[in-house]
């Protein structure tokens, strides 16, 4: 045992595993000795950006938690707990797998998917749908074209073999994201609330087992790798890419289902970023318990691993279980059924302290609590400050952009961006249909909506950031990008509960990069208060930048929005679509004379310096709730925020699944590109048939929130201030297609 703990590890070893000398330090106090190899291996991942989010705790703890309908809040689970009623609960979390998917785009993005699932039923909640929000960098590069092509197989084929369906998402180009791409996958799931199964490991005797897949060398030190910058050595840590089996998954779930339906577990973890350390003292410091565990017990996949590679591996479809002691035959039972590995590898102490053995030698000795987020593991405050372009961004004139004469032509080539585009591309490699609960296939809604079998609700989800506005100005970007996450869960009929999140950021250590993410996190704390939306729980991405030449060049600042809502009246679900010719179409809050950060701006002018849209939260809470109030009364038939495009985009997008169209009369004292192309916030396309028109016009009076009658539905030629712009027919070949053409030249 001595000879082992002596093999004292240097400083050099501790720099080059991604602690810094300071931190080398620290460890040696919490010690009282110099680690060995072993043990700096352990918190070079555990005080990783990516496990320990020591760069941007201190902000996190800022963000509100509590809410009407919480029953776990963040850092308390693997995921967060709402409640929805009837005994039930929905599971849900994001996370990224950015770095990853930027070496090995397939395997990178499957095993995102993989991860974000197992999170969900690990708790003992069965999956029942998933989103995903992408960015890719320029279209027109090869790269950029093999990074979707790949991430999208990925995501398709493990979802489709696991049997989750994929109701939803986003996806954005940008040149920021060329060599970084980012990969945030969203799961939910249902769970009987008197059946959660908590991650905290209890009982000391107990047995823990490991269970699910054999441990190979693929990922080991994934959690590192993933807290550094991206270069041209990067290919080297290839090895830091798992590899995913979706059958693998599917067996292991339906195992792990098995499990919680008994009384044997007394806690249960996720092998995610950094495997069997992270779940070792995660699930130790939270049940405020220590663990032996004899690492040549573990089933390898590779012959003679040594003990830091199997601490630090990330193979995929692996979790941690502790046992009630006598109840071993039971987990046994249960896995061979399912053709599973069960392996007996440890046991929980009272120590505090989590010892790893290696054919009876002591290999590792540490303290748990010193290991974990929120524990031992450091945190920083950060130097921010502002970046020199957001009061240049200020100084934008729309004056200084010149009117196109000829709108429609304008339009049609909004309808072929990447970023306005339909993805039907990208959807096609998913299944949105597996499972059956899926009831947004052929109803399109703002939200993404899962029928909850045996009762009258049904759940909204959606994922939602323009990452434009959050460089142009992160603290209202990123309530903008709350607020259409909500706006898109109201408009599908629902009503807004709880966020996760995926922060997406550069380097912490640049303080201009640093500046948008503090502002990123203020914007999400006054939206979510305003809304109601606690947050649950989600993942921080720092490090999403290029290096080249020894310039960090970062991408666009993306705290991605995951929203869930609750639709109480499934039958009172609200589709975008159009029903019927002679319908009168109206537009819902106020119209700006702005452009500012609008696709039409940056995309067809090039003008990639202006401000955030026009927002105004308070008017935005208030539109809310009108259109609630609005679908509860059914006094309209559909609903469509304006997003990206602006309205005319909002009007097509209405106008295609009916192949019906628009005659509009825009405002004569807002420009008309504004009035078309802009994108300032707080507005909805609503249409209702005439024969309400009386009793909508009331309702709306007496809301308070602004209205204006714009024109009507027509049976599919789209007209605007008397001028012909053609066929909802041609638009929609162009919509459905452009992307693919982009893709495949």
């Amino acid at each position: 045992m001595e000879s082992t703990l002596q093999q004292e590890a240097t400083l050099e070893q501790a720099v080059e595993l991604g602690l810094r000398p300071d931190e080398f330090e620290m460890i040696k106090e919490i010690l009282g000795r110099t680690p060995n190899f072993t043990e700096t291996a352990v918190y070079s991942v555990m005080w990783s950006e990516h496990c320990s989010y020591k760069n941007s705790i201190v902000w996190l703890k800022t963000l509100p938690k509590d809410g009407p309908h919480m029953l776990v809040k963040a850092g308390e689970e693997n995921a967060g707990l709402v409640d929805i009623g009837d005994g039930l609960g929905c599971v849900f979390k994001i996370e990224s797998h950015n770095h990853p998917s930027a070496l090995e785009p397939y395997q990178g993005a499957a095993t995102g998917v993989g991860g974000i699932n197992r999170d969900i039923f690990t708790m003992g909640a069965r999956p029942i749908a998933q989103l995903n929000s992408l960015r890719f960098g320029n279209i027109e590069n090869a790269r950029t074209k093999w990074l979707v092509k790949g991430v999208t197989k990925g995501i398709g084929d493990y979802g489709n073999a696991f049997g989750i369906p994929i109701v939803g998402g986003e996806v954005f180009f940008d040149d920021s994201y060329n060599t970084n791409p980012l990969v945030n996958a969203f799961s939910a799931g249902i769970i009987d609330t008197k059946k959660i199964i908590s991650a905290k490991a209890t009982g000391p005797g107990n047995p823990v087992f490991i269970v699910g897949s054999a441990t190979g060398k693929d990922g080991i030190a994934g959690a590192a790798f993933a807290s550094k910058d991206i270069t041209e050595e990067s290919a080297n840590d290839l090895p830091s890419v798992q590899v995913g089996d979706p059958f693998m998954e599917k067996l292991l779930l339906e195992a792990t289902m098995e499990l919680a339906q008994t009384d044997v577990i007394r806690g249960m973890q996720d092998m995610g970023a950094a495997g069997i350390t992270c779940s070792t003292c995660e699930m130790s410091a939270a049940g405020d318990v220590g663990m032996e565990i004899q690492l040549d017990k573990v089933p390898t996949r590779q012959a003679n691993m040594l003990p830091y590679e199997i601490l630090l591996s990330e193979s995929q479809e692996r979790m941690l279980v502790v046992v009630e002691k006598g109840k071993e035959s039971v987990v046994k039972g249960i896995f061979d059924k399912w053709d599973l590995h069960a392996e007996e590898i440890g046991v929980v102490t009272d120590t505090g302290r989590v010892r790893y053995y290696m054919h009876g030698e002591l290999v590792g000795d540490v303290p748990a609590e010193s290991l974990v987020l929120g524990g031992g593991a450091p945190q920083y405050h950060r130097e921010y400050k502002e970046p020199a372009y957001y009061q240049e961004f200020k100084k934008f004139d729309i004056n200084s952009v010149k009117q196109p004469d000829n709108l429609k032509e304008v339009g049609f080539k909004l309808l072929q961006l990447p970023n306005i585009a339909s993805k039907r591309w990208v959807y096609e490699q998913y299944d949105s249909m597996v499972g059956t609960k899926n009831m947004a296939t052929n109803r399109p809604s703002d939200a993404g909506v899962v029928n909850i079998k045996g009762t009258n609700k049904a759940l909204a989800m959606t994922v939602d950031c323009n990452s434009r506005y959050v460089n142009a100005d992160p603290e209202v970007g990123t309530m903008i990008a709350v607020s259409e996450a909500a706006r898109n869960i109201t408009c599908a009929g629902g009503e807004p509960s709880a966020i996760t999140n995926c922060l997406n950021f550069g380097n912490p250590y640049n303080p201009e990069s640093y500046w948008q993410f503090v502002g990123a996190i203020k914007g999400m704390s006054a939206a979510c208060i305003k809304f109601s939306t606690p947050v649950t729980g989600g993942n921080v991405s720092f490090y999403n930048q290029t290096v080249t030449n020894g310039l960090e060049v970062p991408v666009f600042p993306t705290p991605t929005i995951g929203m869930i809502g609750i639709l109480e009246d499934k039958d009172k679900m609200m589709t975008l679509d159009f029903k019927q010719k002679g319908d009168l179409i109206f537009v819902l809050g106020e119209c700006k004379e702005d452009i500012s950060s609008s696709e039409y701006l940056a995309s067809y002018h090039g003008v990639k310096a202006s401000p955030a849209p026009y927002f105004d939260l308070e008017k935005e809470y208030e539109l809310h709730q009108a259109i609630k109030g609005l679908i509860h009364s059914e006094l309209i038939n559909a609903a469509h925020d304006i997003a990206d495009g602006g309205l005319f985009v909002t009007l097509v997008e209405m106008s295609m699944p009916r192949e019906l169209g628009f005659d509009i009369v825009t405002d004569s004292e807002i420009r008309e590109d504004a009035y078309l192309f802009g994108e300032g916030q707080g507005r909805v396309v609503v249409s209702v048939n005439e024969d309400q028109e009386e009793e909508f016009i009331e309702f709306m009076m007496e809301s308070g929130v602004n209205f204006t009658l714009l024109g009507h539905v027509t049976k599919g030629k789209m007209m605007v201030d008397d001028e012909h712009f053609g066929f909802i027919t041609e638009a929609k070949d162009i919509y459905d297609n452009a992307l693919g053409k982009h893709l495949e030249n």
